[in-house]
């Protein structure tokens, strides 16, 4: 606690006596002494204990609640009353369930005086966030496996509450109507409302959609928002919302539907469960951290299960050293604590390494797969060769050759080359009668990266023009761009390898004849599109995206290596067929659309927050570190082919090459919902477990910890690595060290063999060998690591509890920085 006299105190108020700066204003999370509804036990006078207990569902009803919440804003209130005039501040909003605090707009200057009061425990400028942007439940099992074991698909999800903060929704969509289902009934564990939307006068909500509400008053603050654009509402104005919860939650059986194709039918991972929307992002700008934690605490007072953020932040925060402790990351720690389960993407920094955006341990972190669907597509040129490339397209009239045309060559006056016409986004610029029954050749440019250029708008040019089909040729790329196939309704391909696209430039040099100036006199180059509508489906799948971020965990903007493993768990986020926002403006390419098919650890993460619901609906009690646990112990490491996973990885330029995964790409493995059902153990962790870990993590000083948790570090695990997480990771291995887990039995009795395997440079032991548990039961076990080669930097390895009757455990093991 900072002091400072009171004859300070109001001389500040006399200096502070104007209008909000707006020029130099920021957005500040603030954080003040005092404990937060979920943790307080009581000695304030007047006010009786509302703490909850590790998982306990928080009762923001009471009376008892609903008085400490206010008594908390009211402070918060008189601290900025007591230090500025009105007018020379704006409160945006009071954080009162999960962390006690506030967000304010004021000048720099002001924030200053603000970490110096009494009472005061950090002042963070705010930061940005931004979104990490079917088939899958065919290819994760649901249907056959998962669905029939919680009453088929009309049951699957049954009084689950799903939260997204993301960009709102499309309520009008056929994945969130009710019109073909049984009625939702009314679910009093909920508590959330309604916005009503501005144009219809009606409420976003039908029962599927069970709460809609938007954050926007630190954008709002801040001059970025434009309500007009980023639409004042929960209404979905860029499309990454919508899909985030219909891959979660939507509706079975939706018919995907593109330029008249079919393109299968599109399900939620869990399709009865309930969907609540907390907006907090925006189509121009993306979000700030202070609308994001309010629509958290929104979310947990309101009665959540599930919490799904598909964001990450842009930087880290200005003055915070430590990855896990924040005004982020503790209002997650506290919406843990309440019982609500965390789900995170991990990022798209890959394939390189420490990269991850999400860091804690209470949160389930979400590295996203490639599945087992590629959509391929080819160009066959008039002199017999055959250009592999991308794009769901029909073809071309079988048994027929076109001719070809480059937009360079078909412009209507030179001055157009100012409008970039090789992108063809503006037919007005080029020869219909030139184009006319020919395919049209066109350049991938830099636009096309940076989204001011689309495949779609070239389908759009080449339509409006006559041609048959066009060609996209990429002739230089950067590392880390990524290609997606995009469906058109006119045959089109995107020659995505360069050396290709070469090919295709030097076959139209050849066979088109020019005269002096270099205008084409006669267009002789012909091919043909084929078919690309259809997917192939792949046996080595899945495979870690190129793009998915990876580990190792940080425990400090130093890159510090930390003792716990990111990211923990894979699921699909490639190429994900979902709802879409038919205004949505997040893809360039889906512009009107009712779906789309992205990528990003974005369409990953809701993946598990959709399985995680099937666990709750099965086993509602269990913590959020159980239902973690269930899904990582369960997971798999090997694809289709029984074969170890493959990760998508640059090989020294910018072609993409594979190799074989390690637990910094998926954590523990592929998800498998069947299994996860029935783990057998769990490895279960309360909030006392992750106060252990944060005050035995080097660096952390115990003060930080107490200013954000409101708790002393007075539990002890001994050291970070025994934290009871369903992984092992030592940071620093330095020649033995012991490690300690508990499982706890949520199966009939049964007996459960240790056994392990290292790396060789690494010997590693448990004990015991083995262990009987009767249901309900937990048994310690230890994990044992000793150096045996000299120096090392990673070395991998796993701990396998084999049940008597077929449960099977799997935890991996890592060791980094290791020395004898």
């Amino acid at each position: 606690m900072r002091t400072m006299g009171m004859g300070l105190a109001f001389a500040i108020v006399m200096l502070l006596g104007v209008s909000i700066d707006k020029v130099n204003a920021e957005i500040f999370i603030v954080t003040v002494e005092g404990e937060p509804v979920v943790s307080y036990r009581g000695g304030v006078q007047g006010f009786e204990a509302t703490a909850v207990e590790s998982d306990e569902e928080l009762d923001v009803t009471s009376e008892v609640v609903t008085s400490y919440a206010r008594h908390l804003e009211n402070k918060h209130d008189m601290l900025l009353a007591t230090l500025f005039d009105p007018g020379s501040y704006k409160k945006v909003y009071s954080y009162r369930h999960l962390i006690n605090g506030f967000a304010v707009h004021v000048a720099p200057e002001q924030a200053e005086i603000l970490r110096q009061a009494p009472g005061v425990i950090s002042v963070e400028r705010d930061w940005k966030v931004r979104r990490l942007t079917t088939h899958t439940p065919q290819f994760l099992g649901l249907p056959t496996g998962v669905w029939p074991t919680g009453g088929g698909f009309d049951r699957a999800g049954e009084d689950i509450v799903i939260g997204f903060v993301d960009s709102g929704i499309h309520p009008f969509h056929p994945s969130f109507s009710t019109r073909n289902t049984e009625p939702y009934g009314p679910l009093p564990k909920y508590r959330g409302k309604c916005e009503v939307n501005p144009e219809t006068k009606r409420d976003f909500c039908n029962g599927k959609i069970i709460g809609a509400q938007h954050f926007a008053e630190a954008a709002k603050a801040s001059g970025q928002f434009n309500p007009e654009m980023d639409l004042d509402s929960p209404l979905d104005g860029d499309g990454h919302g919508s899909h985030t919860a219909s891959i979660a939650a939507g509706n079975n059986g939706i018919e995907v539907r593109m330029n008249g194709f079919e393109f299968g039918r599109a399900s939620g991972m869990a399709p009865r469960a309930r969907i609540a929307v907390y907006k907090a992002l925006y189509r121009l700008f993306g979000g700030f951290v202070a609308d994001v934690v309010a629509a958290i605490d929104q979310a947990v007072h309101d009665g959540v299960d599930i919490l799904n953020l598909s964001v990450g932040p842009n930087s880290p925060p200005a003055t915070t050293k430590t990855t896990f402790l924040n005004p982020f990351d503790a209002t997650l720690l506290s919406a843990v604590k309440a019982g609500v389960f965390v789900v995170q993407a991990a990022g798209n920094g890959g394939p390189f390494p420490k990269t991850l955006l999400s860091y804690s341990p209470w949160i389930a972190t979400v590295a996203a797969a490639v599945d087992d669907r590629r959509y391929k597509n080819h160009l066959t040129l008039g002199n017999g060769k055959i250009l592999a490339g991308l794009g769901l397209s029909p073809a071309t009239h079988a048994n027929q050759t076109f001719t070809m045309v480059a937009a360079n060559d078909v412009l209507l006056d030179s001055s157009a080359g100012k409008f970039s016409p090789s992108d063809c986004q503006r037919p007005e610029v080029l020869n219909k009668h030139l184009v006319e029954g020919n395919i049209l050749l066109c350049g991938y440019s830099f636009n096309f990266v940076i989204g001011t250029a689309s495949i779609k708008k070239v389908a759009e040019t080449a339509k409006s023009l006559g041609a048959v089909g066009f060609v996209l040729a990429v002739e230089n790329v950067s590392p880390g761009t990524k290609f997606d196939p995009v469906p058109v309704g006119i045959p089109g391909i995107l020659i995505t390898d360069v050396s290709k696209s070469e090919e295709l430039i030097d076959y139209y040099n050849i066979s088109t004849s020019r005269d002096w100036t270099g205008r084409v006199k006669s267009f002789k180059s012909i091919g043909s599109i084929g078919f690309g509508l259809e997917p192939i489906l792949h046996k080595s799948a899945p495979q870690v995206a190129l793009f998915s971020s990876r580990g190792p965990n940080i425990k400090d903007y130093s890159f510090e290596d930390a003792d716990i493993l990111k990211p923990d768990i894979l699921a699909p986020g490639s190429l994900i067929w979902a709802a879409w926002s038919p205004n949505g403006t997040d893809e360039a390419n889906y512009v009107g659309e009712e779906f789309a098919m992205i990528s990003g650890t974005s369409m990953a993460a809701p993946h598990i927050a959709g399985i995680a619901a099937l666990v709750k609906q099965k086993h509602p009690h269990w913590s959020p570190a159980a239902i973690k646990s269930a899904l990582m112990t369960t997971s798999t490491t090997l694809d289709r082919a029984e074969k170890p996973l493959q990760a998508q990885q640059y090989s020294g330029s910018e072609t993409m090459t594979f190799v074989q995964a390690t637990p910094f790409d998926y954590g523990s493995g592929h998800v498998n919902p069947r299994a996860a059902l029935d783990p057998g153990l769990v490895f279960d962790a309360g909030y006392q477990d992750y106060l252990g870990f944060l005050c035995t993590t080097p660096g952390i000083d115990a003060g930080e910890i107490r200013n954000y948790t409101h708790s002393p570090c007075n539990y002890t695990i001994g050291r970070p690595a025994n934290f009871n997480s369903p992984s092992i990771t030592i940071s620093r291995l330095v020649g033995t060290q012991t490690v300690t887990r508990i499982v706890t039995n949520v199966a009939e009795e049964e007996t459960y063999v240790i056994q392990a395997k290292m790396a060789p440079e690494i010997a590693i032991e448990t004990n015991p060998p083995a262990m009987t548990l009767r249901p309900g039961a937990s048994g310690k076990f230890t994990v044992t690591l000793t150096v045996r080669s000299v120096t090392g930097a990673y070395s991998f390895g796993e701990v396998i509890l084999k049940g008597s009757r077929w449960h099977k455990v799997r935890i991996p093991v890592v060791a980094m920085g290791y020395n004898r």
